[in-house]
């Protein structure tokens, strides 16, 4: 058949779909120029094998059903292609009366893929139409809707869609049914309408407006066959507008009467509006006259501060809480705190500026008071004499003032966020003073008032004080903070330890003094018969030969006898020292006349004597009698020191116009806690049997009495010195 008509052939290779002819045995007679090219040439070849590679009939093949005289359409997905294939097959009888099939293979890939669209959209417009917020209709010229979706029904309240379809659309929809007639002339005249403003009523009657865009529906031949669009309900608009009016009310009014002063401005230094806050508080009275002004050089009190202004609002698109110095008309300056944003044009372009300016000058007033009151408050802390501390409630201190550095010994920057209160006060005191202060026993929940305490300073040493102290609290009565002050008590225990021993001297001199007077008439009362005694005594020796036994005794009572009298002597002298003239005196003179006298009596104690007098010492103006008796009774109390011997040193040296008078011992020395009640009154080291304690004590009378002074200085068990400092004498003082 194909051989035999060329036209055809003409035909088929023309055709972009693909054409071929196979026999009863699938073999390839005929393939269109299409074909080949998709496949090659394999005319005279199997068809399954030239076509998709098989050795074997195509499973999906339908060529039996041809073969029997049927027309068979179909389609074919290729996997490796991603293309869909239409097959139309025809069964054609050959000339030697065998049947072929004729098939057509054209690709309907895209043509699939439209139907799929026009499914998928036809889905989404009724998923659209039903779904949509708005409501969407189709109504008929006359007057009836056709169809309407749920929003359209919901927004006139109507449940039932039948029931909505069966309404006259002029009389039951339309507010004012000329409205309707007013519609129908806009969309028929051009076709459409777009945002119509109309009043509809709902089912119960109630107006609601609504905006409405339509176009027109025609038939085949153009005539108007009704029409179809959207209806927006404007209730929420039109309450909204009444909003954004009543807001833009209330916007004038709050720019009118804020206190803050609100502006809009240019970006080329400009006011274009301001409110009158801001006009009082720059100092105009003319808003015409204000904006006229040049902000840059009529506002900002330095110039660079509008440039610095620009540059960070238009990179930032904005500017929060910028401190600045403006000035008023007058010229004063004025410190502002300035919000403003940028103002765009539809282009974003930057037209300007707006925001609001708030006057400073009471807070920076107030900052000021606030911050003296608060310089003040912190030197009274730090220059207080008495340690103040705060803590927080860990232990933490936050505050130490000066007073605290001196009684405590601990450096500010050593103790601030670094050491723990703790270390300051005894072990377990601190947690001690928190239950005292938070108990009602101590002068009241929150407070301490005057606590003992004793201190350690960082070197060691201690501090008596008195402990003040108190709980911080916050507005809602949470504890936050701890402060205390310590009083250092030294100077007033001192005063008081003084106190407490001029009433103890005071007290014994009434002793003494009544003491003195009964010892002054007691000792006037034995002088006499003691005298007596004394020349019977000398008498009886002359009667008596020197070597009778009875002679010893007669010397050794006259001894005792003298002794006494010795002893009354200084009783007498305590009691009321003998006035003697006094008259420049050598010192090294008396020394040396007194251990003369006594050196025999020393050596026989095993005692040695060193001498070390300054030579050229000046004299002294002093009652030679009393130095005489200080000095015998320094002596005699060295000899005492050393019953088992040892070395008498006494040395004598001028120094800054006095003369330096030390004797040192080798003996027992004196206990540590006895050397401060060596010159008091009856105070003695000795057997009661050797001394009665008013030796040193009369000594000290008769130095000080000269204007000297004289010290102890010893340590138990090696020895002791002693050093008298007498003035000296000036022949003329002037």
């Amino acid at each position: 058949m194909v051989n035999g008509n060329q036209e055809l052939v003409d035909i088929f290779e023309g055709l972009e779909d693909g054409v071929y002819l196979i026999n009863h045995d699938y073999v390839l007679e005929f393939m269109s120029r299409a074909m080949i090219e998709d496949f090659g040439d394999g005319i005279g070849g199997k068809c399954f094998k030239v076509m998709y590679g098989l050795d074997h009939v195509c499973p999906w093949c339908r060529a039996e059903e041809v073969f029997q005289g049927n027309e068979v359409l179909s389609e074919r997905y290729a996997e490796d292609e991603d293309r869909i294939y239409g097959f139309w097959e025809v069964p054609i009888k050959k000339r030697d009366g065998s049947i072929a099939k004729f098939s057509v293979r054209r690709d309907i890939t895209q043509n699939k893929e439209n139907d799929l669209s026009l499914k998928t959209s036809e889905k989404d417009y009724r998923r659209l139409f039903q779904n949509v917020g708005c409501g969407v209709y189709i109504s008929s010229r006359e007057g009836e809707f056709l169809d309407a979706n749920p929003a359209l029904l919901k927004m006139l309240g109507y449940e039932s869609k039948s029931e909505f379809l069966e309404i006259d659309i002029g009389k039951d929809l339309y507010l004012r049914p000329e409205d309707r007639r007013q519609f129908q002339r806009m969309i028929e005249q051009e076709g459409h309408v777009i945002d119509y403003e109309v009043d509809f009523k709902k089912k119960d009657g109630t107006p609601i407006p609504v905006l409405l865009t339509a176009n027109v529906r025609y038939d085949q031949n153009g005539r108007v066959l009704g029409y179809e669009g959207i209806i927006v309900d404007k209730s929420q608009q039109k309450r909204m507008e009444k909003v954004i009016k009543a807001s833009e009310e209330d916007f004038k009014r709050l720019f009118e009467h804020v206190g803050a002063g609100v502006y809009i401005s240019s970006k080329e230094g400009r006011f274009l509006d301001a409110n009158p806050a801001l006009l009082k508080m720059l100092g105009y009275e003319s808003k015409s006259e204000f904006l006229e002004i040049d902000i840059g050089k009529d506002l900002y009190l330095r110039p660079e501060d509008r440039r610095q202004f620009q540059r960070m609002i238009e990179q930032e698109g904005r500017v929060i809480d910028y401190e600045v110095d403006f000035k008023r008309k007058d010229g004063t300056a004025i410190p502002v705190i300035h919000t403003g944003h940028v103002r765009y044009d539809q282009d974003g372009k930057i037209l300007g500026y707006e925001g609001i300016n708030v006057d400073l000058s009471h807070r920076k007033r107030m900052e000021r008071e606030l911050k003296e009151a608060h310089d003040f408050l912190n030197k009274i802390i730090q220059n207080s004499p008495n340690a103040i501390m705060a803590t927080d409630l860990d232990g933490n201190i936050m505050i130490w003032n000066h007073g605290a550095e001196e009684i405590l010994g601990y450096l500010r920057t050593d103790v601030v966020g670094k050491m723990d209160i703790e270390k300051i006060y005894p072990e377990g005191m601190a947690k001690k003073i928190m239950q005292m202060l938070r108990s009602n026993e101590h002068g009241g929940i929150g407070r301490l008032k005057s606590y003992p305490l004793v201190c350690t300073r960082q070197d060691g040493g201690i501090v008596e004080g008195n402990l003040s102290a108190a709980i911080i609290y916050d507005s809602k009565g949470e504890e936050t903070a701890t402060v205390g002050i310590l009083v250092d008590l030294k100077e007033r225990l001192e005063i008081e330890r003084k106190l407490r021993q001029t009433q103890e001297q005071l007290l014994q001199s009434e002793k003494l003094a009544a003491m003195g007077r009964l010892t002054s008439q007691i000792a006037h009362e034995l002088n006499n018969p003691l005298y007596g005694i004394m020349n019977t005594l000398e008498l009886m020796k002359t009667e008596i030969a020197p070597d009778n036994r009875r002679r010893k005794i007669l010397e050794m009572a006259l001894s005792e006898t003298v002794r006494l009298s010795d002893m009354l002597r200084k009783m007498l002298s305590f009691s009321k020292p003998e006035e003697e003239k006094r008259q420049p005196t050598d010192v090294n003179t008396i020394l040396d006349e007194i251990l003369m006298m006594h050196e025999k009596q020393l050596r026989e104690n095993n005692i040695k004597i060193s001498r070390a007098f300054a030579q050229g010492l000046g004299n002294v103006c002093a009652s030679r009698d009393q130095l005489r008796q200080v000095f015998l009774n320094l002596v005699s109390n060295a000899k005492d020191a050393m019953p088992e011997g040892g070395t008498l040193a006494v040395e004598t040296r001028e120094k800054e116009g006095s003369i330096h008078i030390q004797m040192t011992d080798t003996g027992t020395g004196i206990k540590k806690q006895d050397i401060g009640k060596v010159f008091e009154t009856f105070f003695t080291t000795k057997e009661s049997i050797k001394g009665v304690g008013l030796g040193l004590s009369v000594c000290y009378g008769f130095i000080k009495d000269h204007g000297g002074d004289i010290r102890v200085e010893s340590e138990y068990g090696s020895g002791t010195t002693f050093t008298i400092t007498l003035p000296i004498h000036r022949e003329n003082p002037e």
